[in-house]
């Protein structure tokens, strides 16, 4: 057998091992149905005295959690998630989670919610399914049915950001939603957190270092083995390091080629979303676009919505960002219409409100600068017209024809619909795609589903609205994955 640690991640948790962390153990049996899935989750609380898990700040209950610490809401959602993962999966030796609650990197309007990883890696131990191939702790020990790990190790490190919406510059009114029933509002859902970044732990992430292409300690992970780069088609295994570090900036270029989650796919991702640009006025502007989902709002479906095209208009260089009430003109401009605004300066689902309570009949975000095009991120039930967003290049393009508009009508007519014949995120061969953006966002690269996936996934690198408690079909493609690479 062999075996290495991952530094960068051992440093990161290093004060809380040294911390003589007080042991919880999370029984994960959800009822007779469940019980001979459910894995036993033993969490290592990592915090002082005062803090994290044991920080004694009064909590009223909320949403199922009838904890009246913050300390002890924590931990509550904590062993709400551990127990979904452990309903799930099967193991003989149960899962010690080592856990703790840090300030992580944030500002006033983005944030490190959390981070997680597997402790140590294995290779060529008893019950392995591949040689010579790296696989996480808890995995390790799941297929040879003994501890991979010494006792006094954790399988899974994690840290979860302690001044979220506890600080004006860390995302103030978006601080973790410590119920268990997802009615988190405006807030960042804590279990929906957690679930991700355990499930990191349990082996959704490479080993390999997603930027040169290099495996670590020479040796491939689990995950190469079903990284499948659908240009050459050729998995990660098969390849050289400069191609593996090509394949990780490739955008739509790589795939995952696992036979569950392949065949889960159908099943759970839903047709491409689609914009298409007509009319009189159209002119060169006149074709289908790629657009990014909201994840707030109505979901695009056929029959197409149809409507014309009308700007919001309230800045001095022509563009509308549409964050107030909009004024009598831009609201006579868009009522009846699909309402063109620009990203910036205001959430998402505020510009949404703003033109919905105007009378407008949807919304396309123009994207405020160059980049791969994604979605809309937030929630809010009270919005119901559909939002879409284009890239920084079409958006301009489709405004371009707007110029000889009157104040009700452009002669630019959007169609807002789906492509039936194509599931959103994934390849030709419908394989979902990994998130492969460039240049290469560390952390994020390759150890992630693409954001193109729609429905949302939970393993998506950025929290969505519309994300439930859900890691399983017909909802959710974490599971078949995790299954892929043996468990």
């Amino acid at each position: 057998m062999t075996t290495a640690s991952l530094p960068a991640l051992r440093r990161a948790l290093a004060a809380a091992s040294a911390a003589l962390p007080a042991i919880l153990t999370l029984c994960a049996c959800l009822g007779a149905a469940t019980a001979t899935a459910a894995v036993p989750v033993v969490v290592l609380n990592g915090d002082a005295a005062g803090e994290g898990f044991n920080d004694p700040t009064p909590a009223a209950p909320v949403g199922g959690n009838a904890g009246t610490t913050l300390g002890e809401q924590r931990l509550i959602a904590f062993t709400y998630a551990a127990n979904i993962w452990g309903s799930q999966l099967t193991s003989t030796v149960p899962i010690r989670i080592l856990a703790r609650f840090d300030p992580l990197p944030c500002t006033a309007s983005s944030g490190v919610l959390g981070s997680a990883g597997a402790w140590d890696v294995y290779a060529d131990f008893p019950g392995a399914l591949k040689p010579n191939t790296w696989y996480p702790a808890a995995l390790a020990s799941k297929l040879s049915g003994t501890d991979q790990s010494p006792a006094s190790d954790p399988h899974i490190g994690a840290t979860f950001n302690s001044r979220l919406g506890l600080a004006a510059d860390c995302l103030p009114g978006a601080g973790f939603y410590l119920g268990l029933d997802g009615n988190f509002g405006s807030g960042t859902d804590l279990v929906t957190v957690l679930l991700h970044e355990i499930a990191h732990g349990l082996g959704f992430q490479t080993f390999t270092d997603e930027a040169n292409g290099a495996y670590y300690a020479g040796t491939p992970s689990i995950w190469d083995h079903y990284l499948l780069d659908n240009q050459l088609e050729r998995s990660w295994v098969e390849m050289t390091p400069p191609q593996r570090a090509a394949s990780a900036i490739s955008g739509n270029g790589l795939s995952w080629n696992g036979a569950t989650v392949n065949a889960s796919v159908p099943g759970v991702l839903g047709p491409v979303s689609r914009l298409g640009i007509s009319g009189p006025a159209a002119g060169p502007a006149a074709h289908d676009y790629e657009v990014g989902d909201a994840s707030f709002g109505p979901p695009l479906a056929n029959p197409p919505l149809t409507g014309q095209v009308l700007p919001v208009v309230d800045q001095s260089n022509g563009t509308g960002l549409a964050c107030a009430p909009l004024s009598p003109l831009n609201a006579l401009a868009v009522k009846h219409n699909v309402a063109l605004v620009d990203r910036g300066s205001c959430p998402f689902v505020q510009k949404a409100l703003n033109v919905q309570n105007a009378g407008a009949i949807a919304m396309i975000v123009v994207d405020s600068v160059p980049g791969p095009l994604t979605g809309l991120g937030g929630a809010d039930p009270a919005i119901t017209i559909p939002a879409i967003r284009v890239s920084q290049t079409d958006g301009n393009a489709i405004r371009g024809q707007l110029l000889r508009r009157s104040r009700t009508r452009s002669g630019v007519i959007a169609s807002l619909g789906v492509n039936p014949m194509r599931l959103a995120g994934t390849d030709a061969e419908r394989r979902i795609l990994m998130y492969a953006p460039n240049p290469v966002q560390p952390g994020s690269s390759v150890s992630h589903y693409s954001t193109d996936a729609k429905p949302n996934q939970l393993m998506e690198p950025f929290l969505s609205g519309d994300l439930s408690h859900d890691v399983a079909p017909p909802r959710d493609l974490t599971l078949p994955l995790l299954k892929d690479i043996g468990w």
